[in-house]
């Protein structure tokens, strides 16, 4: 039965697993992708969630923001060459806000909980969710790709 759960800390194991790809797209799925999206709503300000945020090594995630809203499962990632710099925050890591660069733009293609072809292409906040909700499959935390001495600072603003 779908319901919100509690969303994995910085420093949880499984924010560091590649997670796995979804090969059966059944009941199990399709509450998962509805644990996402409750979880994701529970709380002001929530724009996307990973799978291993709340302990699942799957390759599923979700997105909210601006009125668009859906999910993917087994995403893959074009990103443009232009980038921008933008605060980014992470819900594994509450309360601290970052300077990173990210494409601006994106194409993400995967399936739906159906197994059906999905196609999402994003500008701006919405393409920066979906590449750090993306890097979250890979085990990648959005502090990895900070410079060495930025990095540290924010580790420090977490403790």
């Amino acid at each position: 039965m779908p319901s919100v759960q509690p969303i994995r800390l910085y420093t949880d194991p499984v924010l560091r697993t590649v997670a796995a790809p979804v090969t059966a797209f059944d009941r199990s799925l399709r509450e998962l992708v509805k644990t996402l999206q409750l979880t994701t709503r529970a709380g002001a300000g929530r724009a996307g969630l990973a799978a291993p945020q709340i302990g699942v090594p799957l390759r599923v995630l979700v997105f909210e923001l601006d009125g668009r809203s859906g999910h993917l499962v087994n995403p893959r990632m074009e990103t443009s060459e232009r980038t921008v710099v933008a605060d980014e925050a992470c819900l594994s890591a509450p309360g601290v806000w970052w300077p990173l660069e990210r494409s601006y733009s994106v194409v993400a293609r995967g399936r739906d909980m159906f197994g059906k072809p999905v196609t999402v292409r994003a500008i701006g906040m919405l393409a920066r969710v979906l590449q750090h909700e993306a890097d979250h499959l890979d085990g990648v935390l959005f502090s990895d790709r900070l410079p060495e001495d930025e990095r540290e600072r924010f580790l420090s603003e977490l403790t």
